[in-house]
């Protein structure tokens, strides 16, 4: 390098850096485009598999999902067998006079039966709903017993405005008893009128 003149010296050194100028370009043309779009190719491929993963699950527990899913329509039959159907205030009175038999509480008062109408609880139900207001006397043990197996054995059916009271005109041996107003609302069989 010595030997060279100063000329001929510059001109090399233009040379080197042409050179390292050209490829520093084509490294960050070619080379650094070409790694991204590798990486993204190997992202788009490992979401492709994550998805087929998960088909493959879906499709082997297809027959489980079926099979579950005609266990619970199977269910579904069962409660709409005991929902409320046909005449709405003769099947209410009919079905709480039967429940209470196993209970010591006294229910004298029906009040006519407001219903079918849309259900208000959640939109775009499939059920319609009964109400009617009862209301009658009970031991308070007896009342929260009954009040509990009431609303676990009718899935269908609510306990709503629930109002107690000590029962009043009552001699000193009954102050335990509970004087009761409740409004029933009951989901109505799908077909019911």
């Amino acid at each position: 390098m010595k030997s060279l003149s100063k000329e001929k010296r510059n001109q090399l050194v233009l040379v080197i850096l042409a050179f390292a100028a050209v490829a520093a370009g084509w490294y960050l043309l070619l080379y650094k485009t070409q790694t991204q779009s590798l990486q993204s190719m190997r992202e788009r491929r490992d979401a492709s598999r994550q998805k087929l993963q998960q088909v493959k699950q879906a499709i082997a527990l297809a027959s489980q999902i079926e099979s579950d899913l005609c266990d619970a329509k199977q269910r579904l039959d069962k409660v709409e067998d005991t929902m409320a159907s046909g005449d709405l205030y003769s099947w209410t009175i009919n079905t709480l006079k039967k429940f209470k038999l196993g209970y010591k509480v006294e229910i004298p008062q029906f009040s006519q039966i407001d219903g079918p109408k849309p259900m208000t609880m959640l939109a775009n139900f499939p059920y319609k709903q009964a109400s009617l207001i009862i209301g009658g006397t009970a031991h308070y043990y007896e009342f929260g017993r009954f009040l509990a197996d009431f609303e676990n054995q009718f899935p269908y059916m609510r306990v709503l405005n629930l109002t107690l009271e000590p029962a009043s005109g009552l001699v000193s041996s009954e102050k335990e008893r509970l004087s009761f107003r409740m409004e029933i609302a009951a989901l109505v069989k799908p077909g019911t009128s």
